[in-house]
């Protein structure tokens, strides 16, 4: 495989986004890997592990979205093996988010890494939540 191949499956997951976006799961389900080592985290609930509970997370994610697409994606960092590779990301969306409304724009910090299993690139973790821009008080704000 080469960096090109990597390419491809990054390109096909953020054209995937775009059905995630509109509430529907299946394109982005498609190029996860189905193992038992699997993990999501994202803004709708805690990370869970194994290919069963992150079918069920990505389908209520999908299931929170509506009239959206990704607008845009900025790769911050890209770290690629033989076969394993980390992405980092800031994911530009718009949708309706949780029955709102109006379509909202929002930004999403994103980690992903993807295996390779035969001789496709295929997501093993991803970690997206909203936190893309610095905030004065820091990361750790605590109640007042």
């Amino acid at each position: 495989m080469t960096p090109a191949d990597l390419d491809r499956a990054l390109e096909q997951y953020h054209r995937a986004a775009n059905e995630f976006a509109v509430g529907n799961p299946e394109p982005v389900k498609a190029l996860w890997s189905h193992a038992d080592d699997v993990i999501v985290a994202n803004p709708f609930g805690p990370a869970v592990r194994g290919w069963d509970r992150v079918s069920e997370a990505l389908d209520f994610a999908s299931s929170r979205f509506s009239d959206g697409e990704v607008t845009g994606t900025e790769t911050l960092a890209k770290y690629e093996t033989v076969d394993l590779a980390t992405i980092h990301e800031i994911e530009r969306w718009k949708a309706r988010v949780s029955g709102g409304k109006e379509v909202e724009s929002f930004d999403l910090r994103v980690t992903s890494t993807f295996r390779r299993e035969e001789e496709d690139w295929k997501l093993v973790h991803r970690h997206a939540d909203p936190i893309a821009t610095p905030h004065p008080l820091g990361p750790l704000r605590g109640s007042s």
